[in-house]
């Protein structure tokens, strides 16, 4: 009996340290806010950052840091804020609005050098700031030299160091020197596969490089080294995808991408692109434009879901029979 209390014991701690061990956060931008889901089912929690908390307005791109907060850029703001990132309470304006010149900032991203890379829309170049103090530090990618950049809206240092920048009004991807920002060449040409109105950036889990087109309806493919055009990983209408906007990869065999026609989050493998299911239901919590995407660890928050709390009692039960039944055969030994 002892035995198969410990082993009753061991299965509960088990399942309480993976079930539902992340939270989904989803920009909405409409609303100011970043609306947090349930990690494995998608259903609605609560707004994580309270809309316009800290001033936040449009809120587009969202990161975790090294120091475990969230930092959200604001397109209205001009700003980078930070929030708590176990709460979600406003910390501090992390980066001053138009600080550098930043002007409608969409992506950001931290950098291997542990400083934070803005995507400034409206300049159409990329800002660095220091990662530590949101100090301003350079013109990265300098609009005098981006090679033809026109409106970045999502960056992601690839598999070879460099910075990938999805470029909105010119249909294409791209590449700069991940060290000096210098241009390196134009990586997806202008309406490659049909490509319209890019505006995310992933590299999925086969080192290929994954691109939302927001006017075709389409998440297309590209060659992670060449930039080839491969395929639409994702057509237009599956799952009901219309005006795909944030992508991300998850678990290795999960690409989720956010939906700002149906404002909804939908999810399909990763490996073939088939759909899988509606991950986030559409204006869930009152979601409008789900832009960034992505998961945080909801146990670092110590705050337990009740199905968590049902695995605890359950433990508990266990643990009081296991003691009374040997309690009970030591008294009548």
């Amino acid at each position: 009996m002892k035995k198969l209390l410990l082993v009753l014991v061991f299965v509960c701690t088990f399942n309480i340290s993976n079930s539902d061990a992340q939270v989904f956060l989803v920009c909405s931008e409409e609303t100011d806010e970043v609306l947090a889901y349930n990690g494995i089912n998608g259903s609605f929690i609560n707004p994580f950052v309270s809309s316009m908390s800290g001033g936040i307005d449009q809120p587009r791109g969202g990161v975790v840091g090294s120091d475990g907060n969230l930092y959200v850029s604001g397109r209205a703001s001009d700003n980078v804020i930070r929030y708590n990132g176990q709460t979600g309470s406003f910390i501090d304006v992390f980066v001053p609005a138009g600080s550098g010149g930043l002007d409608a900032p969409d992506s950001l991203i931290f950098g291997p050098d542990g400083n934070l890379y803005v995507a400034s829309f409206s300049n159409d170049n990329v800002l660095r700031f220091d990662g530590e103090t949101g100090e301003f530090i350079d013109e990265f990618v300098a609009t005098a030299a981006n090679g033809g950049l026109d409106s970045p809206t999502s960056l992601v240092f690839g598999p070879d160091g460099n910075l990938y920048v999805s470029s909105f009004l010119e249909n294409g991807v791209f590449r700069y020197n991940g060290a000096t920002g210098a241009f390196i060449d134009i990586f997806v040409p202008n309406n490659s596969g049909g490509l319209i109105r890019a505006v995310d950036l992933a590299f999925g889990p086969d080192g290929n490089l994954y691109v939302s087109s927001n006017q075709t309806s389409e998440v297309k493919r590209y060659n992670g080294t060449t930039g080839n055009f491969i395929d639409d990983f994702i057509t237009s209408g599956s799952g009901g995808l219309s005006n795909p906007i944030g992508l991300l990869f998850a678990f290795d065999s999960i690409l989720y991408v956010g939906d700002d026609f149906s404002n909804q989050v939908l999810s399909y493998n990763a490996n073939t692109g088939a759909f899988i299911d509606v991950f986030v239901t559409p204006n869930s919590g009152g979601l409008n434009d789900p832009y960034c995407l992505l998961f945080i660890d909801r146990i670092a928050r110590n705050v337990p879901t009740l199905s968590e709390w049902g695995l605890i009692a359950m433990a508990g039960v266990l643990g009081l029979v296991g003691f009374i039944v040997m309690r009970k055969r030591m008294a009548t030994a």
